[in-house]
């Protein structure tokens, strides 16, 4: 059976990163790292889930294969292999059910490992190579299963320990690590997310152009996986977001069965995955192509908060602050309409020092973005020394680093709010990465100004016969 087609993407990208992470095991002192990718997960009876690898792994590797262990032998020589794969040998039998798989040798060659065995050698391998090593690092917590083996190929080497051979004396956290690496995007990786957001953004265009009124949120949904699909994406980064009317103010909707009225915003949060990197983005719209008088000044009001959040996302700033300025804007619309009374709060210092504003607008302005859609990596700086109140200061944006920018308003139906504004949901979100100067928006490929929006509706049902 011949091999995929397509050669594995950037083998000396994953090669130095393995480097990278052996110089660091080094100069902390030495020892084994062991990383395990992600099990195969049964949906019933004899059907799996579709197998997604583990983003560590992927990241340390390139390899998408289950079954799967990754080891880098820091206290290896210059004649011993340092990166070494354990893979599924080959099996004639279970390609023709499969496809394709690698096997040990093949792989060591196509993603540049020193060395490969089969994954059934690891329990015999695994207790040499850390014996008399000062340290094992692996990913605390990853799954019970892996703590077994950490805890099996430990006792095979202390069973040793009568012929003068040690078990590592520390069990270190590889997380911290790797979390640091993955935080900081490199040209290959910073590719794929401008491609995986330009697949979305079309996608995005796609489900404006077919929404009309009378329509199901999953008939708009099936018109986003469509696109990812068409485009050459694996699928979905997260479960699709299509959300009709006060349906946008549940914030983690998933596509129903609901009808998009004629007078009703759609709020659509649906992006995909590409070679094992997410994109995510949010817009809303009108169902009928024209945005209500109401709509239009909440959204507008949501627009300048995420373009505040914008101007203020560069290197040399906290992590909070495209938040806080978000917020600012988003708290003096809620003065300005009404919806937050101004017998109470005389300012917007008032409405922001008392979280009057967390009613209408309860998540974060973004969050970190890469091969997961909520990305590894601290939000606030752990080297730091902490505040009065033991708070420790938000990270400082840096220049490579990926997030989103996602500010909203979620306006349910209640007494104290002017009837006009009801049930009202809108989020608009795009994905960004730090330049040395600013940021660079990777999603700007679907229209986020509500003219622009209104044009591109009208346009599909004026170009319909």
């Amino acid at each position: 059976m011949n091999p995929p087609t397509d050669p594995p993407l950037a083998v000396a990208v994953y090669r130095e990163r393995r480097e990278r992470l052996l110089a660091a095991l080094r100069a902390a002192g030495g020892g084994v790292a062991v990383v395990r990718t992600a099990p195969e997960l049964a949906r019933n009876r004899d059907t799996d889930y579709p197998y997604r690898h583990d983003s560590y792994f992927y990241y340390l590797t390139g390899f998408t294969e289950p079954q799967a262990f990754i080891v880098l032998d820091a206290e290896a020589r210059d004649d011993e292999p340092a990166s070494l794969l354990f893979c599924r040998p080959k099996n004639a039998e279970r390609e023709t059910w499969e496809g394709f798989h690698f096997g040990p040798e093949a792989a060591r060659d196509a993603f540049g490992f020193d060395a490969a065995f089969s994954v059934d050698e690891i329990d015999t391998e695994l207790p040499r190579l850390i014996a008399d090593a000062p340290a094992l690092h692996y990913l605390f917590a990853q799954s019970g299963e892996l703590d077994g083996k950490i805890r099996g190929w430990l006792d095979a080497v202390r069973s040793q320990s009568r012929s003068g051979i040690a078990a590592p004396v520390a069990l270190v956290d590889l997380t911290p690590k790797l979390d640091d690496m993955r935080l900081f995007k490199d040209p290959h990786e910073v590719a794929i997310m401008r491609r995986a957001a330009q697949i979305s953004a079309e996608a995005h265009r796609r489900a404006m152009s077919v929404c009309r009124p009378g329509m199901t949120e999953y008939e708009l949904e099936a018109e986003l996986l469509y696109t990812f699909r068409r485009r050459g994406a694996q699928g979905p980064a997260y479960g699709s977001i299509v959300a009709a009317g006060a349906n946008a103010c549940v914030l983690h909707y998933p596509a129903g069965n609901a009808v998009l009225r004629d007078d009703e915003l759609v709020l659509i949060d649906a992006a995909c995955e590409l070679d094992g990197y997410a994109s995510d983005i949010t817009r809303t719209f009108p169902a009928n192509g024209r945005f209500s008088s109401p709509q239009r000044e909440l959204y507008d009001i949501v627009l300048a908060a995420q373009q505040a959040a914008i101007d203020t996302t560069r290197p040399g700033v906290s992590f909070e602050a495209p938040h806080d300025a978000a917020v600012r804007v988003l708290a003096q619309g809620l003065l300005d309409t009404g919806i937050i009374a101004r017998e109470r709060f005389s300012s917007v210092d008032d409405v922001i020092a008392e979280r009057a504003y967390a009613r209408f607008y309860m998540h974060r302005t973004g969050h970190w973005l890469g091969m997961d859609v909520h990305d590894c990596g601290d939000y606030r700086d752990r080297g730091a020394p902490r505040d009065a109140q033991g708070a420790l200061p938000w990270r400082t944006l840096a220049a490579s680093m990926t997030l989103t920018i996602e500010p909203g308003l979620y306006i349910r139906a209640a007494e104290d709010v002017p009837e006009r504004y009801w049930d009202i949901g809108i989020r608009i979100e795009d994905d960004a990465v730090v330049t040395e100067t600013g940021c660079e928006l990777l999603s700007r490929d679907v229209p986020v100004q509500a003219d622009e929006i209104e044009a591109l509706m009208l346009a599909s049902r004026t170009a319909q016969p």
